[in-house]
C-alpha cells in the first residue's frame, strides 16, 4: 500500500519542473515533467491541477487570423492533423474559452466553509519556513543545517502558533504528533483524506504546484542529486508537509466539505481525456507554428551571397544565442572577408570553475551535463598565490561589511552615520552614469594541471570537429563567449549564457582558446589531420548582450605579430556593435542606438535587453545556409557539415543536447507568455530576494520563478510569440532518425510536438518535416511557396 502510494508520490514530484537558484538562473522547460503528453492532453492536466492554460486566449489566434498572419494553408495543415476542419478553427477562434478553476483542495474547500483564507495561510507559513530551509547565504540569521525538510519543518511547525491563533485548533501538537517517516504520514493523509488510487498522482501534483516556486526549488535539489548518482527526498518532504495541513484542516471542517470533497476526489480520480476544446486549442497553436515555419522556409529559400574563397580575415566563434545572430551577421557585413561560426557557448568544455579568490566551484556547462574537467583562475605561481590569499581577506572583509549593514541591530544606525558618504554613489547610479573605473578582467583561467596531454588533444579534436572547424583557419580566430552587464537585477544570470550554467561565458572561452594555442595540443591534432598554422592564434573574448561591446582577452596571450589583427578586429567589432545596437533599439521601449548600452547602468530599468524573447528556430547547417539572411534575433545557429561527420557523432550531439537546452529556453519563454501566474515571477517591480535562491512577488506568499512580466510584454503588447522551437537540421534524415530511435527522450519531444523537426536539403531549404513516428513527410507545397517568396 505504502509503495503504490510513493510510486504516485514520486511521478507527481517529477511532473514539476526544477528551479536553479538565483546566482546561476538557468531557462527550464516548465512541461519538463508532460514530454510524454501531447499540448493538448498536458492542458487537459494543467487545467486540473493549476487552472492554467497551455496556449493563448482565442482572441490572440483570431486577430492572427484576420490580418493574414495566419493563413488558410495554416488552418489547413494544423486542421488536417488534428481531425477538425478549417472553419471548426475559424469559428472556435471567435468563441472565448476561459479554463476552469483547477479542482479544489481541502485548504479551499475549508476557506469556503469556514471564511477564513486557509490557502493563503498555508502559502505564508510554508513560506515562512521554507526561506530560511532553502536559504543559500542571504538570510543573517540561517536555518539549522543537517537536517532534511520533514524533520526540520516539524520542529518548526511546533513552536509555530500562527495556525491556531488564525483558528485551527491544535496545529502544533497535530504536527508534533506526526511521524517522523515522511512517507507514513504521506500514507496516513491518503487513508484519512480517501484519496483513491486513481486520483493519488493528480492530487499530489495539485498540492506541489501550490507551493509555486519552493516545490521547484526542491525540484532542483533532486535533479542536482541524481546528477551524481545520488537521490534528494526534499520534495516528497514538502508534499508531506502540505499534506498534514489538508489532514488538519479535514479534521477540523469534515462534516461542513464532505460533499464538496466527495465530489472533488471524483474528479481527481477522472480520466485525463482532452475534451474538444483542449484538442481546438492545441490545434489553433499549431496552425500559429505552421505560419512561422511557411515565413522561415521563405527565408532559408532566399538567395545568398556568393561563397568566398581565400583564407577568412577573421575567424570569430559565437555562442549559439539568438542573440549572437544580430552581431554575426552585423559582423560579417562589415567585411566579406570574416567568417562567423556558432557552436553552443561552453565551447565543448564541461569546466567546473574555480573563479579567482573564490571556494565556490562554478559548473559552467549545460545543467543537462556532469563536469569533465576543472579550471582554476590563476597561473598558480607564488605571486598568484599571494594574490589570492590577499583577495580572499578582501572578500571576506567586504562579506563581514555587508553584513553588518543589513543586520537588524547595525541597519539603520548604518544609514544615519555612513548614508552622506553614499550620496555620489546614489547619484551616479540613478543617472545611469559610469563607476569610478572599470573592474579589471580576472586573471585567466588554466585547465587542471592534472589533466594529461592525450586527454587536452583529444578535447581539442572534439570541439573543433564538432565547430566543424578543421581547415582555413585566419591568423586570427576569436572565442566569443556571451554575457550581460545589468544593474539592480536579481535575474541577471538569467540574461549569461545558458549553456554555461547560468554564467558568463568567458571562461570557457578563454580555457579553449589557451588549449588550442598549446603547441603539444596541435602537434596532437595535427597527426589527426587537422593541420592548424603555425601564425594562427586564439584568443577568447566575451560579447556583452547589453552594450554589444566585445572584450578581447588579448593580454592571455600576448603576440606582437598579431598587433595589427587585433587593431583591425576591434575596428570591426565596434562598428558591428553599432550596427547591432541600431537593429536592438528599434525593439526596445524608449530607446535609441546611442543610449542602449546607458540601459544596462540604469538601476531604475526593467528591460535593459530582451535577452531571447522572440526565439522560434535553431538552425544546425553550414553558415552558407544562412549568411546574408536576417533572422531577426530569433534563431539559434549551430555550424554544422555533416559531411565531416562521420558516424555521425556530432549530430548526435547537437539533438541531445544543444537541441534540447535550446528547447528549455524556448519553452520557458512560451510558458510565462501562455500562463504567467503559473510559470511566470510576476513584476518585478514588486520582486523580493528571498534566500538568494528566487523572488516573491510582493512581501509574501510562493516562491516565483520563471520570467517576469516585463521579459516577455513592452506594457502595451507582447514581445515574445509563443511558439514551439522548428528545429531544422541539414543532414540525411536515416541519420536523425537512428538518433530519435536511440533516445526516446529527445524522440518524446518531437513526437509529442514540444518541438518540430525539418530537414534541410542540399540547398538548404527545408524539405523534410518529421511527422512523428519515426516517419518523414515531404514538405511538397511549403518549399515551391519558399521558392517563390
Amino acid at each position: 500500500m505504502t509503495d503504490a502510494i510513493m510510486a504516485a508520490a514520486d511521478r507527481a514530484a517529477r511532473a514539476i519542473p526544477p528551479a536553479w537558484p538565483l546566482a546561476a538562473t538557468v531557462a527550464v522547460n516548465p512541461f519538463l515533467g508532460q514530454t510524454d503528453r501531447t499540448l493538448a492532453q498536458t492542458g487537459a492536466l494543467m487545467s486540473r491541477v493549476a487552472g492554467a492554460p497551455v496556449t493563448m486566449p482565442r482572441a490572440w489566434y483570431a486577430a492572427r487570423i484576420a490580418d493574414g498572419a495566419i493563413a488558410a494553408s495554416d488552418l489547413a495543415r494544423a486542421a488536417d492533423a488534428a481531425g477538425l476542419t478549417e472553419r471548426d478553427l475559424r469559428d472556435a477562434a471567435t468563441r472565448p474559452h476561459p479554463v476552469p478553476p483547477a479542482l479544489p483542495t481541502v485548504a479551499e474547500l475549508a476557506a469556503a466553509a469556514s471564511g477564513t483564507d486557509w490557502p493563503g495561510l498555508v502559502a505564508d507559513r510554508i513560506g515562512a519556513w521554507a526561506g530560511g530551509f532553502f536559504d543559500e547565504g542571504q538570510a543573517l540569521w540561517a536555518a539549522p543545517r543537517g537536517r532534511g525538510a520533514w524533520d526540520a519543518w516539524r520542529r518548526n511547525a511546533t513552536h509555530d502558533l500562527t495556525p491556531e491563533v488564525a483558528g485551527l485548533r491544535g496545529f502544533a501538537q497535530f504536527a508534533l504528533d506526526t511521524h517522523r517517516n515522511p512517507a507514513k504520514v504521506i500514507a496516513r493523509a491518503v487513508d484519512t483524506l480517501g484519496v483513491r488510487d486513481d486520483a493519488r498522482e493528480v492530487y499530489f501534483h495539485r498540492l506541489l504546484l501550490t507551493m509555486g516556486g519552493w516545490a521547484q526549488a526542491a525540484r532542483y535539489r533532486l535533479w542536482q542529486a541524481e546528477l551524481r548518482n545520488g537521490t534528494d527526498a526534499t520534495l516528497l518532504d514538502l508534499l508531506a508537509i502540505r499534506l498534514v495541513w489538508e489532514e488538519a484542516l479535514h479534521g477540523q471542517h469534515a462534516d461542513a466539505i464532505a460533499d464538496a470533497w466527495a465530489a472533488a476526489k471524483d474528479a481527481y480520480a477522472a480520466p485525463l481525456d482532452p475534451d474538444r476544446d483542449a484538442g481546438i486549442d492545441a490545434a489553433l497553436q499549431h496552425a500559429a507554428e505552421c505560419a512561422a515555419q511557411r515565413d522561415l522556409a521563405a527565408t532559408l529559400a532566399a538567395p545568398g551571397p556568393a561563397p568566398r574563397g581565400g583564407r577568412p580575415a577573421l575567424q570569430a566563434a559565437f555562442c549559439i544565442d539568438v542573440r549572437s545572430e544580430v552581431f554575426r551577421r552585423a559582423l560579417e557585413a562589415v567585411d566579406p572577408a570574416i567568417r562567423t561560426l556558432g557552436f553552443a557557448g561552453f565551447f565543448g568544455l564541461r569546466a567546473a570553475h574555480r573563479a579567482f579568490a573564490s571556494d565556490v566551484e562554478e559548473m559552467r556547462l549545460p545543467v543537462l551535463l556532469t563536469p569533465a574537467v576543472h579550471s582554476v583562475a590563476g597561473d598558480g605561481t607564488d605571486d598568484a598565490a599571494q594574490a589570492d590569499r590577499t583577495a580572499r581577506f578582501h572578500a571576506r572583509a567586504r562579506r563581514a561589511w555587508g553584513r553588518f549593514k543589513l543586520a537588524a541591530v547595525s541597519s539603520f544606525a548604518f544609514v544615519e552615520a555612513m548614508g552622506p558618504v553614499y550620496a555620489a554613489k546614489l547619484v551616479r547610479d540613478a543617472l545611469g552614469l559610469p563607476g569610478r573605473r572599470p573592474a579589471a578582467p580576472e586573471p585567466a583561467p588554466r585547465l587542471d594541471p592534472a589533466l594529461s596531454l592525450p586527454d587536452r588533444i583529444d578535447a581539442a579534436e572534439t570541439v573543433l570537429r564538432a565547430m566543424s572547424l578543421t581547415d582555413d583557419f585566419a591568423r586570427l580566430v576569436l572565442i566569443a563567449g556571451h554575457g550581460a552587464n545589468v544593474t539592480n537585477d536579481p535575474y541577471a544570470s538569467a540574461l549569461h549564457c545558458g549553456a554555461c550554467g547560468g554564467y558568463s561565458g568567458e571562461v570557457n572561452a578563454r580555457l579553449l582558446a589557451a588549449l588550442l594555442n598549446d603547441a603539444d595540443v596541435r602537434a596532437g591534432v595535427a597527426e589527426r589531420g587537422i593541420a592548424i598554422p603555425r601564425d594562427t592564434l586564439f584568443l577568447g573574448a566575451l560579447h556583452d548582450t547589453t552594450t554589444d561591446a566585445v572584450a578581447i582577452y588579448d593580454a592571455d596571450h600576448p603576440s606582437p605579430d598579431h598587433a595589427a589583427d587585433l587593431d583591425r578586429a576591434r575596428d570591426w567589432l565596434a562598428r558591428a556593435g553599432a550596427m547591432t545596437r541600431a537593429e536592438r533599439a528599434t525593439r526596445l521601449p524608449r530607446a535609441d542606438a546611442d543610449g542602449i548600452a546607458a540601459r544596462s547602468r540604469d538601476w531604475a530599468e526593467v528591460r535593459p535587453e530582451w535577452a531571447l524573447a522572440g526565439c522560434k528556430a535553431f538552425v544546425a547547417a553550414p553558415r552558407s545556409r544562412t549568411a546574408g539572411r536576417s533572422l531577426e534575433g530569433r534563431a539559434f545557429l549551430h555550424d554544422y557539415d555533416w559531411r565531416r561527420d562521420e558516424g555521425f557523432g556530432v549530430l548526435e550531439l547537437i539533438m541531445t543536447a544543444p537541441v534540447v537546452v535550446a528547447s528549455w529556453i524556448s519553452l520557458q519563454y512560451y510558458g510565462s507568455t501562455v500562463a504567467p501566474k503559473l510559470w511566470g515571477s510576476g513584476d518585478k517591480l514588486l520582486h523580493n530576494v528571498v534566500g538568494g535562491i528566487g523572488v516573491l512577488e510582493g512581501n509574501g506568499g510562493t516562491l516565483r520563478a520563471g520570467l517576469s512580466w516585463q521579459s516577455v510584454h513592452d506594457g502595451t503588447d507582447y514581445v515574445h510569440d509563443p511558439l514551439r522551437l522548428s528545429v531544422c537540421i541539414e543532414a540525411p534524415r536515416e541519420a536523425m532518425t537512428d538518433v530519435l530511435r536511440r533516445h526516446d527522450g529527445v524522440r518524446a519531444l518531437f513526437d509529442n510536438r514540444w518541438l518540430h523537426l525539418f530537414a534541410l536539403d542540399e540547398a538548404g531549404r527545408m524539405a523534410w518535416r518529421y511527422a512523428g513516428g519515426l516517419d518523414w513527410e515531404a514538405m511538397g507545397d511549403d518549399v515551391t511557396l519558399a521558392r517563390a517568396g
